[in-house]
Formats: C-alpha cells, structure tokens, sequence
C-alpha cells in the first residue's frame, strides 16, 4: 500500500469533514422544515375518577389574617417574633417578621409552622416525642420547639402557623393559637 505525503493525508481529512457536515446540515435543515407533530390531545379526568384526590387549603387573605393575628398578640405582649403560615403541603403562604425580631426567627417559624401541619399537631406536643424518637429532628425542614400549631378543618390539617423569636416556646405556640382563633372569627 502506498504511504500518502502529509498534505494528501490533510485533504482528505478536510474533504471527508466537508462531507460529514454536508450531511448533517442537510439532515437537520430537512428535520427543521418538517411540520411539528400535533401535541397529543388533552386527556380528561372525571371529577368522580378515583384517582384525583381534592385537599383545602387556606386563602392568600385568610393566611395573612391569621399571620397577623398571630403578630398582634405578640406585639400586644411586647413581643418581637416572626410568623410563619404554610399550606397542607409545606409551602410557605405567608411570612411576617415584626419589628425587632431576630435574624432566625423567619425560618425558624417556617419550620415550626410546616412541622405542626406535617404532623397534625403543636409542635410543644411533638417536642415530647423525641424521647421515643430521637432520629425525628433529623426530618429536614423540620422544628421540634414550641411554637407551631395546626389548622383543621373536620380534624385534618389544612395549614400551620407556626411563631418564632418569643423567649419561650409557650408564648410563641400561644400567639400561633391566636392565629388559629382569628380564623374562626
């Protein structure tokens, strides 16, 4: 077999790259004139089909009235806290930091808040559980203080309010229950 000088060799390679690209360009400029396919048709669910699930959740406006009930009896004790409503699922609805309060006490009263409706329960009552169960706050996102307490409807939790910043848990869970009673108002 004969040994191609170099120069040969490089034209080659340039040619056959010249030729690959011709290709490819050719392929995606067919592939990008091709109408799009149609977008497969809606597919609807029967409102009776077991396999939906409905949950209740808190408005924006009721949130924000609980949050600032919760606020207020604080305020009205000279207290400066945050608080903190999320929904059924944790997401965070509203947050209020009043005046004053410290720098951790917004995620602090997330939390509270999400690990109230997470457990359907105030989280003073939970608290007690980590004897049994140590490894609980190790769930992320999750507070084991004082502070957070449920919203129910029919006796399952819909939101939590959750209150942070306070120099004890009590309080805290007393101006979240505040927020709780101005709900039913």
């Amino acid at each position: 077999m004969k040994k191609l000088s170099p120069r040969t060799r490089v034209l080659t390679g340039a040619v056959a790259a010249a030729a690959l690209s011709a290709g490819t360009f050719g392929a995606m400029s067919a592939n990008a004139s091709a109408p799009a396919a149609a977008p497969p048709a809606a597919v609807k669910a029967d409102t009776a089909d077991r396999n939906l699930q409905q949950s209740t959740h808190l408005t924006v406006a009721a949130a924000t009235k609980a949050a600032q009930a919760a606020l207020h009896a604080a305020q009205m004790e000279n207290q400066r806290v945050s608080v903190a409503v999320v929904d059924r699922n944790g997401n965070t609805v509203v947050t209020l930091r009043g005046d004053g309060a410290g720098p951790q006490a917004p995620g602090s009263a997330v939390q509270k808040a999400y690990t109230a409706v997470s457990w359907n329960a105030p989280t003073s009552e939970l608290a007690g559980r980590l004897e049994k169960t140590p490894n609980l706050k190790d769930i992320p996102g999750t507070l084991f203080l004082a502070g957070g307490t449920p919203v129910q409807v029919k006796g399952a939790p819909v939101a939590g309010i959750g209150v942070a910043g306070a120099p004890s848990g009590d309080l805290d869970e007393k101006f979240a229950a505040a927020g709780v009673a101005a709900l039913a108002r």
